[in-house]
């Protein structure tokens, strides 16, 4: 004899066969286009070995004891940092949030209700008509929503990539603030430099000052000589002074990106010691695994992608099941008792039949918002390709420009030594030392900025690449879905001062 098959395991059969599907589309990691070498590597030196330089603290291939130590409390106490880091703790937060969908909700309570029927209605077997009566409830109500669409996977996988992306700007945060910190640095250490020339320019203007003194009071020399001695003397104690303006503000700069009040931190007076470093180029193709914001932009394309798979899930029908059970009694003394339980248990399945366009409409923004996030991403790329070839060009250039400007500084040196010897000796007058004395200076001043810039562009030449910062080293999926299980991104501590969290 034939024996029927229960509708319920034909119900739990149909929802196996559709539980694998997930509607939308599946990603496909977007191919940007990438040229086959940098347009301004010509001549370029290639660092030995290249695999070793961008590692890590990148900052220690300038050997400058000072700048490792401010670069070590950028970690710790940047407060764009610490903002960053939060960030992701809360787009790792939203996974778990997300997940939380595929379980069913449980929920538990009592109540006590006292109510009067209407003497209208029929009769209540258990009571009177018109009287009160009281109504002792303890019920456990369980709901779950199958995700037999995919719009709960789709969310999970969205949330996924954005917490992968607050990952990538994490990084991204940090490297900017380590690069500006470094910019900084350099030009307080430029700064530094050209207030000792100026000085040591200042001394050697002071004793010029009492050559022309002497030679006046021996009636060699004219009151004029004297006064243009004066004159280019006090115009460089000037600039001395006036130095310390833009040092003093790149001093505090420097305070707030490593967290701390200006008014705590002193950084010492030293001239611009170090050369560019060579740095490893690569290929340009490797620039895409390279950058964190390049890889948060190529996380935000998956999220994007993932959302139209949730949008589009709303078209299909929605199955609940739900089950109730608990112990309901009139009476308080048999409320606990085994026959005052009930229970209920069953399935629903609701689908929209008329939204007023609202799933179209929800479609098509999570269609846009992908184009978008597609779009970003390859000017992130192109940004990024930019960034390389423009500091591969100021260094490359400035360089070129550091050898003749080297070389000027040397010939107004011994231009001004000649001329001064001309003077001694009554074959010139003084404006040509003069002349001679402030194209020296300039020529010095000069030299020193280049070299500042040199330096400062090598930090932005280190950003551009991704200081030493590879995709590999992005959170997983795994990671960012269970981060007690797989740990965490390392927490950037605010301050001595952060209140503490219960």
């Amino acid at each position: 004899m034939a024996r029927t098959v229960p509708i319920h395991f034909v119900l739990v059969a149909a929802l196996m066969l559709v539980a694998g599907c997930a509607v939308g589309p599946d990603y496909v990691k977007p191919v940007p286009v990438a040229p086959d070498a940098y347009k301004e590597m010509l001549g370029w030196k290639v660092a030995q070995p290249k695999d070793d330089v961008l590692r890590g603290a990148w900052w220690e291939i300038y050997s400058d004891p000072q700048l490792n130590a401010l670069e070590e409390q950028v970690n710790i106490s940047n407060q764009n940092v610490a903002a960053a880091e939060a960030q992701f703790r809360q787009a790792r937060a939203l996974v778990q949030q997300a997940r939380a969908a595929y379980f069913p909700t449980v929920t538990i309570g009592a109540g006590v209700t006292r109510s009067q029927r209407s003497a209208t209605f029929g009769a209540n077997p258990l009571q009177s008509v018109g009287a009160a009566f009281n109504d002792f409830t303890l019920p456990l109500d369980v709901t779950w929503q199958a995700d037999v669409w995919g719009r709960i996977r789709r969310t999970v996988e969205s949330n996924q990539a954005s917490a992968q992306a607050s990952a990538g700007d994490l990084e991204n945060a940090r490297l900017s603030m380590q690069a500006e910190l470094a910019q900084d640095y350099f030009q307080l250490r430029t700064l530094d430099a050209q207030k000792q020339i100026l000085n040591e320019t200042v001394v050697a203007l002071t004793k010029s000052l009492e050559l022309t003194k002497n030679r006046y009071a021996g009636g060699v020399a004219s009151k004029a000589d004297v006064l243009q001695a004066e004159t280019l003397l006090k115009t460089t104690q000037a600039q001395a002074i006036d130095v310390g303006v833009q040092r003093a503000q790149l001093e505090h700069a420097i305070a707030v990106l490593i967290g701390r009040p200006p008014a705590l931190v002193t950084i010492p007076g030293a001239p611009i010691m170090a050369v560019p470093p060579p740095l490893p180029i690569g290929v340009p193709s490797e620039l895409l695994e390279r950058r964190p914001d390049i890889a948060a932009a190529e996380r935000r394309v998956a999220a994007a992608n993932a959302q139209i798979g949730v949008a589009e899930a709303a078209y299909y029908p929605t199955l609940t099941l739900t089950a109730s059970a608990g112990l309901e009694s009139s009476s308080l003394s048999k409320w606990l008792t085994w026959p005052s339980r009930f229970w209920s248990v069953g399935p629903s399945v609701s689908q929209i039949v008329y939204d007023g366009g609202l799933r179209r409409a929800q479609t098509q923004q999570a269609l846009a918002a992908y184009d978008v996030s597609i779009a970003t991403y390859r000017q992130t790329v192109l940004t990024a390709f930019q960034g390389v070839e423009d500091n591969l060009a100021t260094l490359r250039i400035l360089e070129e420009e550091a050898k003749v400007q080297d070389e000027a500084v040397k010939a107004s040196q011994q231009s001004l030594a000649v001329i001064m010897n001309q003077y001694k000796a009554g074959i010139v007058n003084y404006l040509n030392v003069i002349t001679a004395q402030t194209t020296a200076l300039t020529n010095q001043v000069t030299a020193i900025q280049i070299l500042g810039r040199r330096m400062t562009a090598n930090a932005l030449l280190v950003q551009a690449l991704g200081g030493g910062w590879y995709a590999a080293d992005l959170p997983s999926t795994e990671e960012v879905t269970h981060p007690k299980r797989q740990g965490r991104i390392e927490s950037t501590p605010v301050s001595a001062s952060s209140p503490s969290r219960p």
